[in-house]
């Protein structure tokens, strides 16, 4: 008598085990469906042998100045050479002002004080984490040879209050986009909103390369020969220099990794969009919105969420940080110090109460996982885990028991 095969069992629940953790970003799940293209766009440049400089550099630069909507667009070796790059173009040397935030990377400050500049700090909006235009204006002095504002975490500062700052005052805007690639103001994208723009390919920004990379941007065709000039030396042509610039070249290699990536930009920025708005549902959900304080796009932006930035008050940070590690769930404090507090500026004399919304910030702001591919599952257990440690900081007083997200679902499947 011939047996009947046994059937294999129907997976009673056919949804995905849930996740056992988070990593803060993940370029994996990014790269794997681009590695066929991008090893080609990478062998191409082999065989064409131009490595620095070369055509993929060329159709890079033409593509950003699109993508910006900007004219002219220069590649270079870093983000951190773009904001050096563009101050030398502005001729800032011993003595200068340049106005900048505090809160935000070091490179933002360090470009100026290399050239011998000043850096002098202004105080940020605790909305926006941007730079306060009140703030800058209240720092205009004769000194002032530019403004240098930073669109942090992917959006925007208010520029057209800085601009109008900076009309008054005679002085250029540089544009620190490094974590801004797409984002806008008023419909006009970062890098076409001051006189230049300075970009980072840096690999965990949204748009990021295989290494180090940047690139300028300006709607001044005198700007453009002077930053392309500058860039190589000084060099023109070559072995005769008309001035003393540095080596700043963006590598063929990184350009044709860009190049690929860059057309899925937008598609990668509206989930990352997607992403902040299932964070501020969930958290709002679980009355997370009580004890948390949730970032926001401004309305006349289009936030790129290059991070997602939460506050977390009442000296709490630093234990919720350490429960989500604990929980395997990625984190990172950008910043754990503003810029004026720092050893390497103590010589510029500011203390404590100097920039209260920068110390605020710095002892609040945590980023938790936004990157493009993370899935809803991954977003609930950050959730969820948020949760927990709120249900017992507060004694469950103002935060529901864990799991509610689980529960909520339940009861709409049900409903």
């Amino acid at each position: 008598m011939t047996k009947t095969p046994k059937m294999p069992m129907e997976n009673p629940d056919p949804r995905p085990p849930a996740p056992q953790g988070v990593p803060l970003l993940d370029l994996k799940r990014q790269h794997a469906p681009l590695r066929e293209q991008m090893a080609a766009a990478l062998a191409e440049a082999l065989d064409d042998g131009r490595f620095v400089l070369g055509p993929e550099v060329t159709r890079l630069e033409e593509n950003v100045a699109k993508y910006c909507r900007v004219p002219h667009a220069i590649g270079c070796a870093s983000g951190s050479d773009a904001l050096l790059l563009a101050l030398m173009a502005c001729d800032i040397g011993p003595g200068d002002e340049v106005i900048l935030p505090s809160f935000t990377f070091f490179a933002t400050a360090s470009a100026v004080t290399r050239l011998g500049g000043r850096p002098v700090f202004a105080d940020i909006d605790p909305a926006s984490f941007n730079m306060d235009p009140a703030a800058v204006e209240s720092l205009i002095s004769p000194a002032t040879k530019a403004i240098l504002p930073v669109h942090l975490f992917g959006q925007c500062a208010p520029m057209d209050a800085l601009c109008r700052i900076a009309k008054a005052a005679d002085v250029p805007v540089i544009e620190d986009a490094a974590q801004a690639i797409g984002a806008e103001w008023d419909g006009v994208r970062a890098g076409a909103l001051g006189d230049m723009g300075c970009f980072s390919f840096y690999p965990t920004k949204n748009l990021g390369g295989a290494g180090d990379g940047g690139m300028l941007t300006t709607a001044k065709a005198d700007l453009d020969d002077k930053l392309r000039l500058l860039r190589g030396h000084g060099m023109r042509p070559r072995y005769y220099h008309e001035v003393v610039g540095i080596n700043s070249r963006l590598d063929s290699f990184q350009a044709a990794v860009l190049n690929i990536k860059l057309a899925h930009l937008d598609r990668w920025t509206a989930m990352r969009q997607a992403n902040a708005a299932r964070y501020h549902e969930m958290f709002a959900t679980a009355g997370l919105d009580r004890v948390l304080g949730l970032p926001s796009a401004g309305s006349r932006c289009r936030h790129a969420w290059n991070q997602y930035v939460v506050r977390v008050p009442n000296g709490r940070r630093d234990r919720l940080r350490k429960h989500l590690g604990e929980a395997k769930i990625g984190t990172e404090i950008y910043y754990p110090l503003g810029l004026h507090a720092q050893q390497c500026f103590a010589h510029l004399g500011y203390g404590p109460g100097d920039l209260p919304e920068t110390d605020r910030a710095a002892e609040e702001v945590l980023a938790l996982p936004i990157f493009p591919e993370l899935t809803a599952a991954e977003q609930a257990l950050v959730v969820e885990q948020t949760a927990a440690f709120f249900h017992a900081a507060t004694g469950g007083h103002a935060i529901p028991r864990p799991n509610f997200l689980k529960r909520t679902a339940a009861r709409k499947k049900t409903a």
